[in-house]
């Protein structure tokens, strides 16, 4: 992970990076129907994330600058309204997912992993016949290009041309430039992806997230249809919902709501790692002290 992170940091190139395992066929099958479960992060991924809460996220002035404009109705314009959610966060949204095997007609041998998923029917192919990825030229897509290689029981896939896309729903965003890395393990009937998302326009370090599956049978997924109507009243042509910088009403309502120090929401590499419970106490100390002599 380090050595795959580090390289994307200084500029080598993704296919040196890549091209040091030879593709190897499939030695665990992913294939099947997978049920999602929630108990990682579930008021974020269901009910969604407070606008302005980005406590544990590594985000840098630029991405902090980019969520504070951001403006839900955006999603109610009609070109937004059919968007599916990039690979970046869709399959971590929620979201319930079939996985079947791509055979090569000649051999049969696993040459890909395709992936359906239940929001807006979003499909994403993990290419592991060692093809390499495209120039960086090629156009982007919600779900990018992905190749796998075996790492003993381990699936390691590396996705480069992803969309410009978000990480959480209030804004946090990622850039055309972020590239995941995954890692998929199945022990039986549970299936776990760790997820990480490298991007140095919007994030000081890479953000890394796990999520788990369960295999279910019985699943039956459809098909997905989705149609833009208009839900607001008509804004004047070619206006796009947001807010200007500093003009964002609600971004002090999860911190005043359960008395947060406003630093702490903000986010940034130092809220991902324990030792800033102690800077946290801190803050308090200080909040407490101002209050006390304000009375």
């Amino acid at each position: 992970m380090n050595v795959i992170i580090r390289a994307l940091r200084v500029g080598i190139p993704l296919l040196m990076v890549t091209a040091v395992a030879q593709p190897a066929w499939a030695q665990i099958d992913f294939s099947g129907e997978w049920g999602q479960r929630m108990h990682e992060e579930r008021e974020h991924r269901q009910g969604g994330v407070r606008l302005g809460d980005y406590l544990g996220l590594p985000m840098n002035d630029a991405g902090r600058l980019k969520a504070d404009s951001w403006d839900a109705s955006m999603l109610s314009l009609p070109e937004h309204q059919t968007m599916p959610h990039p690979s970046t966060y869709g399959f971590r949204g929620p979201s319930n997912m079939r996985i079947q095997k791509v055979l090569d007609p000649v051999t049969q041998e696993v040459i890909a992993f395709t992936m359906y998923g239940t929001f807006r029917g979003q499909m994403r192919t993990i290419w592991l016949d060692g093809r390499p990825h495209p120039s960086e030229n090629a156009p982007h897509t919600w779900q990018g290009f992905s190749t796998g290689k075996w790492e003993g029981d381990i699936l390691t896939i590396v996705t480069t041309h992803i969309k410009t896309g978000w990480l959480y729903r209030n804004g946090v965003a990622h850039s055309e430039h972020a590239t995941m890395w995954e890692q998929w393990m199945r022990n039986g009937d549970i299936l776990t992806f760790v997820n990480i998302v490298d991007d140095p326009v919007y994030l000081e370090e890479p953000l890394i997230r796990t999520t788990d599956w369960v295999l279910t049978p019985g699943q039956q997924l459809g098909p997905q249809r989705s149609d833009a109507v208009d839900e607001v009243v008509p804004q004047p042509k070619g206006y796009v919902p947001h807010y200007l910088p500093g003009a964002n009403p609600f971004l002090h309502d999860e911190t005043d709501r359960f008395k947060i120090p406003y630093e702490a929401a903000r986010g940034g590499k130092a809220t991902t790692y324990p030792e800033y419970q102690l800077r946290l106490k801190e803050l308090m100390r200080e909040a407490g002290t101002k209050t006390d002599s304000s009375k």
